[in-house]
């Protein structure tokens, strides 16, 4: 199952956290992953190459990610990570919490 956590600061947004795999088919046919991790490389490219914003980003071998904004976020990332957000919460509409779970941490 993913796991996706958005972490929120003064009702805004200034990063997430995407981990583990959906396992709704196998390795390389997962579209459920798929999708979930063009968003995610979209959302990070677009913050990179659209803002001026300076951030923090870890990737593991297992391929989960963590993206922090390390300033306050302008209101082009945070409207990035917004529309992250809403495309996975459509990805969990249509395939469930058995395949991707969405957090929000206060933080």
């Amino acid at each position: 199952m993913i796991k996706a956590a958005f972490y929120i600061k003064d009702k805004k947004y200034f990063g997430f956290s995407v981990s583990g795999h959906a396992g709704y088919d196998i390795e390389g046919k997962d579209i459920v992953c798929s999708a979930v991790s063009a968003l995610v490389i979209n959302t990070i490219n677009s913050i990179e190459q659209l803002t001026n914003d300076y951030y923090t980003k870890k990737i593991d071998e297992a391929g989960s990610i963590k993206f922090k904004l390390k300033t306050p976020a302008s209101k082009e990332s945070e409207l990035l990570i917004k529309a992250l957000r809403i495309g996975l919460c459509d990805i969990y509409e249509q395939y469930g919490n058995e395949h991707i779970r969405i957090f929000f941490k206060e933080v």
